[in-house]
């Protein structure tokens, strides 16, 4: 059953918002900009007070995105691709009204490290950061000011207190990410330092930058440990018309991967059936309440009379860096490998190193899930399956393990108790999604055995319009779990700390002993605006 390459020039047509929208929104959105495989992420740091005018200044050096398909046949197309965010501290930064900051959802408003949601995403426990935080803590932060634990009043944000007498290092302090995309290093080089030349007499510097490496030289993209990344997306729908594909309007949802839009943009159904709720802002100094549009080309919101929906088109960012440390996974494989047969002599034979590490990601390197027999068949497009089912095809984990990062990510239908829930258990599960948009870091490891002591990984970037639900769900309640699924006392073996991790065999059951290796080096919130909402910042 093995499915060899996914090297294929073949590839199925992609999603797309409708021509109304697209233009309104990032590119970022709908398009991992996978035509363009290096880049740099640039975190900016806004000084006091400063207003919105040193957007103008970025414009002139590079202009963001939008998701409207590029035209082939220009004859000068951009050279790049770029998105522009921002933290909850940035915005405040950015003048914008305190009625319009307290309209933002609250994990925005508290920031990743606020101390309950700290302990949600196993950070950070009292006064302890987890062993799958960098020594001392994260080194970058929006530097939201702290709330009280458990504190239910939204206007507590004046709550200050000495954070190093917490055990909180005060790390460089990020307010807005550019991310810029291009084809070579050189280009991306010379529009950050373009773009530093234009911010530093705003008011604005660059204080913390990471690439945005895509390798893909087989036609996968690959993470540092050697397993193709960015697979098993959802496939957005809208019941109104806002996504399309091939030009034509999705308006119902693909059985398995389908979710509505408005898990990943806000003003559109998502899978609550309502609008997802997104931020507003009053008119314009000088602009008559609720003219439609606004001089920024926001329009009315609907609900909150008077103000406008700052919100709509845009969504909510998670990014997270997250260090790999290569030598140490494969290590940890090959000793558990060396273990499992020297206990089992006889039944062994097949636990290799490979075999372990396939086990622990849920899928082979090529990104075919592992299934009873081998693994799956790869679709019409000599591509991954990602349209399969758990409770169907692998409901003990004999293929897949239960507790592998893939079954954890996503569980599907897995959870269902019994065969007739499967489907209710699936459409919840799709209730948890998030659109991932992440690139790795740092230079190929020349032996995977061998430390070298370069820093690389992944920059986790997601998109979402309820983080509490989306991101930080997936985080608690499945990859972090110790009793997810039937198992005990057991966490993703990937981006989990050191502990153990079930393997299902017919008819034995195999253990192994995984180590930390994925660290946190830094992360935040950010809210990714839409371009109406960009050219609303500018001018505050």
């Amino acid at each position: 059953m093995d499915a060899g390459s996914l090297n294929n020039r073949r590839k199925p047509a992609t999603w797309k918002l409708a021509p109304d929208i697209a233009p309104l929104t990032q590119g970022l959105v709908v398009n991992g900009f996978g035509m363009f495989t290096t880049g740099l992420a640039l975190f900016l740091e806004i000084g006091e007070e400063q207003g919105g005018a040193w957007l103008d200044a970025l414009q002139a050096v590079v202009q963001i995105t939008p998701a409207v398909p590029p035209d082939k046949s220009a004859e000068n197309t951009t050279p790049y691709a770029a998105a522009l965010a921002f933290t909850w501290t940035g915005l405040e930064r950015m003048k914008l009204p305190d009625t319009a900051l307290a309209s933002f959802s609250r994990p925005f408003r508290e920031g990743m490290f606020q101390e309950d949601r700290l302990r949600r995403l196993g950070d950070r426990r009292g006064d302890t950061w987890a062993v799958t935080v960098a020594e001392g803590g994260p080194v970058w932060s929006a530097n939201t000011p702290l709330r009280p634990a458990a504190a239910h009043t939204i206007g507590a944000y004046d709550v200050s207190y000495d954070s190093e007498e917490k055990g909180f290092p005060t790390p460089i302090s990020v307010h807005a990410v550019l991310m810029i995309y291009t084809a070579e290093d050189g280009t991306a080089a010379d529009l950050a330092k373009r773009v530093g030349e234009a911010l530093a007499p705003q008011g604005v510097r660059i204080v913390y930058r990471q690439e945005l490496r895509l390798d893909a030289e087989t036609g996968i993209g690959r993470e540092h440990f050697g397993f193709a990344d960015g697979l098993s997306q959802p496939e957005p729908y809208d019941e109104a018309g806002a996504v399309t594909l091939n030009d034509i309007p999705v308006t119902q949802p693909q059985k398995i991967q389908g979710v509505p839009l408005g898990e990943f943009l806000i003003g559109y159904l998502n899978g609550h059936h309502e609008k997802a709720p997104g931020p507003v802002v009053p008119g314009l100094p000088g602009e008559t309440q609720g003219t439609s549009p606004g001089s920024a080309g926001l329009v009315p919101h609907s609900e909150a009379q008077g103000f406008y929906d700052f919100g709509l088109n845009g969504t909510y960012m998670v990014i997270r860096e997250l260090e790999q440390d290569v030598a140490s996974f494969w290590a940890s494989m090959d000793e558990n490998a060396a273990a499992i047969r020297k206990r089992d002599p006889v039944n062994s034979a097949h636990v290799t190193c490979d075999w372990l590490a396939e086990r622990v990601i849920g899928r082979n390197r090529d990104g075919h899930l592992l299934c009873p027999g081998g693994y799956m068949k790869p679709n019409a497009y000599g591509l991954a399956d990602s349209d399969y089912l758990f409770l169907k095809d692998d409901p003990q984990g004999t293929g897949c393990p239960l507790g592998s990062h893939v079954r954890r990510a996503f569980p599907r239908d897995g959870l269902a108790p019994s065969a007739d829930q499967g489907e209710t258990l699936l459409s919840a599960a799709n209730n948890h999604r998030i659109l991932r948009r992440g690139r790795k870091f740092g230079q190929k490891i020349a032996d995977d055995r061998s430390p070298d002591g370069v820093k690389r990984g992944l920059l986790f970037i997601c998109l979402n319009t309820d983080i509490a639900r989306q991101f930080e769900f997936i985080q608690q309640t499945w990859l972090l779990n110790p009793d997810f699924a039937v198992l005990f006392e057991e966490v993703d073996p990937l981006i989990g700390p050191r502990g153990r991790m079930t393997i299902q065999e017919n008819p034995l059951r195999r253990t192994i002993d995984v180590k930390t290796f994925i660290q946190l080096v830094g992360g935040e919130y950010f809210f990714l605006p839409s371009l109406p909402a960009l050219k609303y910042l500018a001018m505050l």
